[in-house]
């Protein structure tokens, strides 16, 4: 069997929004599909799809499903609404995808050491814990901007960072003010730099 989880592509690739799988043609080819109504959807809860028998068995057996209820209808009536615009909508996927590359670029450019991937998700690497947090506490506090810290053990001890996601409605002037206040940040904290 083959699973693959898509919280964070569905909605954002493929030319109707149905994620990774659809963008690369091989979603016929998966047995087990999880995915969000967050995220790109904006509303709440998330999805399997799977054979009958499958989806049986994780009602019948998974914990986080048995003891759980189903959607409210306002909840299943808004993500059923933004599945059916972003199924014929390819402007918010393009604008998502140009606010990553401006977004990744803006950094780069005053030296921070982001991953260049090809997700809209955009990695900075602080590398340490304490300043990790003392980043993003400093973004909410001085600059009003929310940054999650991400640290162990989400990921390994020393790689510690942030990550970003411009929407389809960050544009330059957001990016641009995000990228000062962590440049700003960077020299204050004494983080390093790309190299």
């Amino acid at each position: 069997m083959t699973y693959i989880d898509e919280v964070h592509a569905v909605g954002m690739y493929g030319p109707r929004g149905g994620g990774i799988t659809e963008r690369e043609g091989l979603a016929d080819r998966i047995d087990i599909i999880e995915g969000t109504l967050a995220k790109a959807f904006g509303t709440l809860g998330g999805y399997i799809t799977g054979t009958s028998a499958v989806i049986d068995a994780v009602r019948s057996y998974a914990p986080g499903f048995i003891f759980t209820t189903s959607s409210a209808p306002v909840l299943a009536a808004g993500a059923l609404a933004a599945v059916r615009h972003l199924k014929v909508s390819g402007e918010e996927r393009r604008l998502q995808q140009e606010h990553a590359r401006l977004l990744k670029t803006a950094l780069a450019e005053r030296g921070l050491p982001v991953a260049m991937t090809e997700s809209h998700i955009v990695p900075v690497i602080v590398g340490d814990p304490k300043r990790c947090k003392a980043l993003t506490d400093a973004l909410l506090d001085e600059f009003d901007i929310y940054v999650q810290p991400i640290n162990h053990p989400t990921v390994p001890r020393g790689t510690e960072r942030i990550r970003l996601t411009a929407t389809p409605l960050h544009g330059p002037p957001e990016i641009a003010r995000l990228a000062d206040a962590l440049d700003t940040l960077w020299q204050r904290l004494a983080l390093a730099r790309a190299a």
